[in-house]
């Protein structure tokens, strides 16, 4: 008697897994809207993802980026540009004391 509960139970326990695998399988129902929605989204999150990765694995190639916006921002250099204009002046102050 218990080797039929037994084989029940795996009998049962093989064609529960054999339904969930074909409910799991089955492609759902939705509208091309939603098929462009969630391929929009999840290309944007993995490109996000990937582009934060490539700058923690290569901080020059980051940087590179980083310049030029800078350049194309007209920004590039400003500061250290300033900085030497700066620098020239006080050194000029105290050649002439």
């Amino acid at each position: 008697m218990t080797d039929w509960i037994g084989l029940l139970f795996f009998v049962l326990l093989v064609v529960g897994i054999f339904v969930g695998l074909k409910m799991l399988s089955r492609p759902e129902k939705r509208t091309e809207a939603d098929f462009e929605r969630n391929a929009a989204e999840s290309a944007s999150m993995l490109g996000a993802g990937m582009g934060a990765l490539q700058e923690i694995l290569d901080p020059t190639a980051a940087k590179a980026k980083e310049v030029k916006m800078q350049r194309k921002d007209g920004r590039y250099m400003k500061k250290k540009r300033e900085g030497k204009a700066n620098k020239d002046d006080l050194s000029e102050e105290t050649y002439d004391r």
